[in-house]
């Protein structure tokens, strides 16, 4: 039977080769570089020379469409259902703020389908913010690369792995053994997308068809329980006056949509890795509609699921311990899942960072490598690794886990909001000064607009004071964690100023530029510093 279903998927393989080189020399030109405006080059090195080295192109549309099932369904489908109602009040108010995170994030799936086939390469936001924002230059890189390295992180995931492996064991979950496992949980993974990259690419894609399986358990769960078959003695008692109690406050509806964004945060999560991509910019767009719209359905689908198995003031009620034993591991299952997705997009954007020759310890080249096996971006990983460790060692000490994991929550989702402006911002900037240029998808302008407007609210709304001044994470002040995020991207700026303007200044040289290519064919810029000629001399 093994043999039958490995020769199906080779000669299904086949077929798909077969059908990329039937594309006319046009096509193939779009599939690869759209443009060839010289303007429109993001960074210092060309299309070639970004796209040089690993192991090529080999994701195709399967591939990819569960590159982005896997991001989007992790962990959160499971908890954040009970924050966002605890936040908003009301089971209607939680169905409009998913129904809106839909949208909201269907309208940024269009933006990024047209600046991923605009710029089909490697590195997702880095490469559209270095297209239009050139000057001061590279600052946009520098602030992208501060964000997304120290707040790159997959602590979250791990940890809910671990205290879900835990019960399935009927052990006690405490701090310590909780963050042992989580701890190794991101050492494999670091080490299977290191060493083993094809197997990690594998793992990845049955770890996604299990997750829709499980997504699709839960689903059919919900409607036996509304079938009013079970022990939940009102399985409809959420849905009547379903918004009754609903929030009034701007920033309880701003936190809880941040919430539901991370949530379905991932559908971008092609365009970070288009260097492996065959037929970037088709794929890209048959993966990103299909990806996301199969996630939509069964986020929506699965909350009935949740409203119909348990109420506000009766949270657990369909499954007995054994059964929830399963369901325990099922979840670990699906954070181990969006584990291993997150760390190989996060490896290949660390990746493109290190390229652009921004000072790193032990300098860029190591970061930017495919060592030791010329496939896959180890150092990119250990990039990953190394805040996803410090984040997870730091919850040892950090406060309980129902203020800390929405707190984490909201630090990654604030910084993200200012880069998605920044993004929509450019946009219309590129459509406005460069309208003849090639661009295979063009989203229309008002679902540009309605994003703009949306993350321009999303920014603001969270200082506004809620009642009684308290946020979602008591006792913590509920502006908190914008403030930190707006405190990392101003890290990124200083980081920027020291580096290219401050040191220079002082120590009285100036930075120059020179390409090099590396042993396993990865070409990276590398900057050196000149002392410049003093006036009198």
């Amino acid at each position: 039977m093994s043999t039958t279903w490995w020769s199906r998927l080779n000669k299904k393989q086949e077929e798909n080769h077969a059908s990329e080189s039937q594309l006319t020399e046009k096509d193939q030109r779009i599939q690869t570089q759209p443009n060839d405006d010289p303007t429109l080059n993001p960074g210092e090195l060309t299309f070639e020379e970004y796209t040089a080295g690993g192991l090529g192109r080999h994701l195709g549309v399967t591939s990819c469409t569960l590159l982005i099932v896997g991001r989007i369904v992790g962990t959160s489908i499971f908890s954040t259902p009970s924050f966002i109602l605890s936040s908003v009040g009301s089971v209607g108010a939680s169905f409009m703020l998913w129904a809106f995170g839909f949208f909201f994030s269907l309208c940024g799936l269009f933006i990024w389908l047209e600046f991923g086939t605009m710029f089909p390469r490697s590195g997702g936001e880095k490469v559209y913010l270095e297209a239009v924002y050139t000057k001061p230059k590279y600052l946009a890189t520098v602030v992208f690369a501060v964000y997304c390295i120290l707040l790159g992180f997959t602590p979250t995931g791990c940890i809910v792995f671990a205290s879900n492996i835990l019960v399935a064991a009927d052990q006690l979950v405490g701090r310590w053994n909780e963050r042992g496992i989580a701890l190794g949980v991101i050492f494999f993974v670091t080490l299977l997308h290191g060493l083993t990259p094809k197997t990690g690419v594998l793992i990845m894609n049955l770890l996604s068809i299990f997750k829709i399986l499980i997504l699709i358990f839960v689903v059919i769960t919900g409607w036996v329980v509304l079938s009013g078959k079970t022990r939940v003695a009102d399985p409809h008692y959420d849905f009547r006056n379903a918004f009754a109690g609903s929030s009034t406050s701007s920033s309880d509806y701003a936190a809880a949509t941040f919430k539901i964004l991370n949530a379905y945060a991932g559908w971008s999560n092609v365009n970070y890795v288009m260097n492996d991509v065959r037929n970037p910019v088709r794929t890209l767009k048959i993966a990103g509609l299909l990806g996301l719209g199969i996630c939509a359905v069964l986020y929506l689908l699965a909350n009935v699921a949740y409203f119909a198995a348990a109420t506000k003031l009766q949270p657990r009620a369909v499954f007995g311990s054994a059964a929830e034993r399963v369901l325990a591991v099922f979840i670990a299952l699906s954070a181990l899942g969006n584990v291993v997705t997150v760390t190989f997009a996060a490896a290949r954007v660390n990746q493109e960072i290190a390229k652009e020759g921004i000072p790193l310890p032990f300098g860029n080249k190591f970061w930017a490598s495919n060592w030791p096996t010329g496939k896959s971006p180890l150092p990119g990983l250990i990039i990953h690794l190394i805040p996803s460790e410090s984040a997870t060692a730091i919850t040892i000490i950090a406060p309980p886990p129902n203020i800390a994991f929405p707190f984490i929550l909201d630090i990654e989702g604030y910084p993200q909001q200012i880069v998605d402006f920044f993004i929509v911002t450019g946009l219309f900037y590129l459509r406005w000064k460069k309208p003849d240029a090639v661009r295979p998808f063009k989203v229309w302008w008002p679902f540009a607009v309605f994003f703009l407007v949306a993350a321009a609210f999303l920014l603001v709304a969270p200082f506004l004071r809620p009642p009684g001044g308290v946020g979602d994470t008591p006792p913590l002040p509920y502006y908190l964690y914008c403030l930190v995020g707006i405190t990392i991207m101003f890290a990124g700026v200083l980081y920027w100023a020291v580096w290219r303007i401050i040191l220079p200044k002082v120590f009285g040289y100036e930075l120059v530029l020179r390409k090099e290519e590396l042993d396993d064919g990865t070409v990276v810029a590398v900057f050196s510093n000149q002392k410049t000629q003093q006036s009198g001399d």
